[in-house]
């Protein structure tokens, strides 16, 4: 198969996804023909996954939360004003991707939860068949439950995430744990991607709190809690993207400027793991059995931390008050179920990839999903 990947490009999740994606693909004799990232002038494109994405790597801008003052909750009105006065740049996006479908040529087109992809698919439809991935598909699952289900932040997230999906042949909810598929919306139930790099990784106990913002705005938390606390150390990740790759701020506060292999590194020897509850890392922490302090920063991050704590994740808090993980440790349970769920991850994901790809070899008799049977 010929895939051509279509990434939002906020945070780190879906770059890892994608990478994740396409080793797995190459390793099945599949092609990445390209892989095209949709983002704000706001962010840049990470080092990490422009060197390990294996094809070319093109960008066009795309709606995506403002920075704040404090640079840390983002503020959902200002960002949609700003947004839709932008909305003539956001067509130029939408002829940017129909270009490149025609130029590539791809069997399937997969979308990592970018929002542009879908208004391409509702407004021009291509020919070519979209497969939309990410844990965001669950919120739309019929079985899925969360506390602030009326709210209007989560029909508003519910809403972002039905438009990205617009046109899809198939949505791959990446899950914590398994569920039946809901054929009526389209989605399959499929476990989460996570690199082969942690699942190589030697797991300890060390001494020290690891974690991760995306907003560095939370790091004066942090510093906050560190001076209350000075003789337990911490090692944070963030996104500065002018700050050194490590910084001392005394012997018992480091802060990393994000880099995957160190981060996984710092994360196999932690104590506990602390982070703005992104599904990807939190994933990462379940899977190395670190419990965790996680601190949403918007709904969709609320909702991610509402799904981890049902299969013991670890804990939710509204600041990174880290006596609260420290409190919580002695009462972790390790989940050993949700690293059998992962090993499945390559047979069930590229099962529904390569049945959607003989659909279009042969019509009949292809079933919508491969999972239950």
């Amino acid at each position: 198969m010929k895939l051509l990947f279509i990434i939002q490009g906020e945070g780190r999740g879906h770059f890892t996804q994608a990478l994740v994606m396409q080793e797995l693909a190459r390793s099945r004799g599949d092609e990445v023909v390209a892989c095209l990232v949709g983002k704000s002038e706001h962010r840049r494109l990470p080092e990490y996954f422009l060197s390990k994405m294996k094809t070319p790597v093109e960008s066009f801008v795309s709606p995506n939360f403002l920075p704040t003052a404090q640079n840390k909750r983002p503020n959902l009105v200002k960002s949609t004003l700003y947004n839709l006065l932008r909305l003539p740049r956001y067509v130029s996006g939408m002829k940017f991707i129909r270009g490149k479908i025609r130029e590539y040529q791809p069997d399937i087109v997969v979308n990592f939860y970018e929002l542009l992809t879908g208004l391409t698919y509702f407004f021009i439809s291509p020919q070519v068949p979209m497969v939309c991935v990410g844990h965001q598909y669950m919120f739309l699952h019929r079985k899925f439950r969360f506390k602030k289900t009326f709210s209007i932040p989560m029909f508003s997230l519910r809403f972002f995430t039905r438009m990205t999906s617009l046109g899809a042949s198939k949505k791959l909810a990446l899950s914590f744990y398994p569920m039946p598929d809901d054929y009526k919306r389209g989605i399959i139930v499929v476990p989460p991607l996570l690199r082969k790099e942690v699942m190589q990784l030697q797991i300890t106990d060390g001494d020290y709190i690891h974690g991760y913002v995306l907003n560095s705005g939370y790091i004066e938390e942090i510093k906050k809690w560190h001076q209350a606390h000075p003789d337990m150390k911490l090692d944070f990740f963030w996104d500065k993207r002018d700050a050194p790759s490590d910084m001392a701020v005394d012997a018992n506060l480091s802060l990393h400027r994000i880099d995957d292999k160190k981060f996984l590194y710092y994360m196999a020897g932690c104590k506990a793991y602390s982070t703005t509850a992104g599904f990807e890392s939190v994933c990462e922490a379940l899977y190395l059995q670190k419990p965790v302090l996680m601190v949403p920063v918007h709904i969709e991050q609320e909702c991610n931390a509402f799904d981890a704590m049902k299969v013991g994740a670890g804990i939710v808090s509204d600041t990174f008050d880290l006596n609260k993980l420290l409190d919580y440790i002695p009462d972790y349970k390790k989940n050993t179920a949700f690293r059998r769920w992962v090993a499945n991850a390559d047979s069930l994901i590229f099962a529904e990839l390569q049945a959607l790809y003989d659909t279009m070899l042969y019509p009949a008799n292809i079933p919508f999903s491969l999972n239950n049977r």
